[in-house]
């Protein structure tokens, strides 16, 4: 039957496998999950068909929840449903949202952040997925768009109630698009006619959100294991978190399918110490960050045999979401996922995003070899990428790429003397001193005598050079690092 509370009218009717009430808030839903025996419901007129039950929710600990409601673009919405998928990276989760009366959106995650979307017109029917290459550009609605990602991917729960309903455990190809204005273009093949939803980046606390779920749900139920090779405590402290290492022997430990089956792990040796200790708090940029999870990455530069290597705490703050602070030989950088996609020249020398264009630095290999904490992706040793970084004075840009999607981050440079205040490990400032502090600085405690007597050596030792320098070279290459590669999945992961 259809009731109405003040202005929201919506439709009840029994389940037909247990009895209990199930509600449909939107027009636009056709299937809905009892949410007392799991039942799968199909609308079909003024009754409710079970067409099967539902698997349970795998518990991510988000703090949204069914009823949560918030203000998008100054218009109410409720979160009505929730869909939990799983690709060969992990799972993530889409909540569907009731908008003002025939529309429904999704707010989805997003690299530990967020993206709201709304149903979008293709204006032509949608490409194959094999024809959507990771990297490749495609143009939709007169908008120009580069795939970041192209995956396989089966849904494993749902709640609440739904537009639609791939069948369970099905896979099918999701394929996600960015541009370089911010905007990600999602295309879902899990029905018979492709849907697309367009969508930004979003903060929850902009969304003005109620009703959200309470912090001590998460600290009733825990997320502590023993750790599948040594047997020690292991507690996972994050929502999002897909990978874990054991603080005792070290093993990489994948949450990715959950932490109450057979864990899978991996052993690390020769651990690699981090300058900033896990767990720490520290502020930067105007917000209080800790430090969750630390990798030390290798790169050599195709067909060179020389490798350089560099070191990325990924930082965590409730309202902001994830950031990285990277160590590398040429300084320290602060950077964050982007959610659109940068034009790169196809030469790859350099790249546009948002109205600025940026130069590359540098193209190489990556490989992360030892990695510490925790992960909002599923983060292995042994992780390879190909990375380009660019730079437009002191603000960055770094794109890194797998075989199944594209990532890239933005941000800039940042004074080691800072990094080190923000740890409150000032006593140990010229552990942070890297490779980008100026010359006249380091010697700003010298006097000028000795600086010009410095520039007469310098200019001595390169009149020698000059005349004994050989046709082969100087072989001299900058051993920059990453500016924010990492690897992690682009799209809802």
């Amino acid at each position: 039957m259809a009731e109405e509370t003040g202005n929201q009218r919506y439709y009840r009717a029994p389940c037909p496998g247990c009895g209990a009430p199930v509600e449909f808030r939107s027009a636009q839903s056709t299937h809905a999950v009892c949410p007392y025996c799991q039942s799968t419901v199909v609308r079909q007129g003024d009754t409710l068909a079970r067409t099967g039950k539902m698997a349970e929710l795998f518990d991510d600990f988000s703090p949204l929840q069914l009823f949560a409601a918030g203000r998008i673009q100054d218009k109410p919405f409720t979160l009505i449903g929730r869909l939990q998928y799983t690709y060969p990276g992990g799972r993530w989760t889409e909540w569907i949202a009731a908008l003002d009366g025939d529309r429904t959106g999704i707010l989805s995650e997003d690299n530990g952040a967020y993206v709201f979307a709304l149903p979008f017109d293709l204006q032509r029917t949608a490409p194959a997925p094999v024809d959507l290459r990771v990297g490749a550009t495609s143009a939709f609605a007169g908008q120009s768009y580069t795939v970041t990602s192209n995956e396989q991917v089966a849904l494993t729960s749902a709640q609440g109630e739904l537009p639609h309903l791939p069948e369970l455990g099905r896979p099918f190809a999701m394929v996600e698009l960015r541009n370089d204005r911010g905007l990600v273009l999602s295309i879902d093949y899990g029905t018979a006619r492709p849907s697309a939803y367009l969508g930004r980046s979003v903060q929850l606390e902009d969304l003005q959100l109620t009703g959200l779920r309470a912090e001590s749900a998460k600290d009733e139920k825990g997320r502590s294991f023993n750790c599948p090779n040594c047997g020690s405590p292991v507690t996972v402290n994050l929502a999002d978190s897909k990978s874990i290492t054991c603080g005792s022997c070290n093993s990489i430990i994948d949450l990715s399918q959950g932490i109450g089956g057979e864990l899978k792990h991996a052993t690390q040796d020769e651990p690699v110490r981090p300058l900033i200790a896990l767990g720490s708090m520290g502020q930067l940029q105007g917000a209080q960050w800790q430090v969750v999870g630390f990798q030390h990455r290798m790169g050599s530069e195709p067909g060179d045999d020389e490798h350089f290597g560099w070191d990325e705490y990924l930082l965590y703050n409730k309202k902001r979401g994830f950031s990285f602070l990277v160590d590398a030989e040429d300084g320290w950088s602060m950077v964050k996922p982007t959610t659109g996609a940068p034009v790169m020249a196809e030469n790859g020398s350099s790249a546009t995003y948002l109205g600025k264009r940026y130069q590359q630095q540098y193209a190489y290999n990556a490989e992360t070899t030892y990695v510490a904490g925790e992960f909002y992706w599923q983060v292995e040793r042994g992780q390879k990428t190909f990375n380009r970084d660019f730079a437009n004075g002191g603000a960055l840009l770094s794109m890194e790429r797998s075989t199944n999607e594209l990532t890239w981050s933005s941000g800039s440079k940042i004074d080691s003397g800072a990094v080190a205040t923000a740890f409150k490990l000032d006593a140990r400032k010229d552990m942070f001193k890297r490779a980008d502090a100026l010359p006249v600085s380091a010697a700003s405690g010298l006097g000028c005598g000795t600086i010009i007597l410095i520039i007469v050596v310098i200019i001595i030792l390169l009149i020698i050079l000059s005349t004994c320098s050989s046709s082969g070279g100087s072989g001299y290459r900058s051993s920059g690092g990453s500016y924010g590669g990492y690897s992690s999945g682009g799209g809802h992961k």
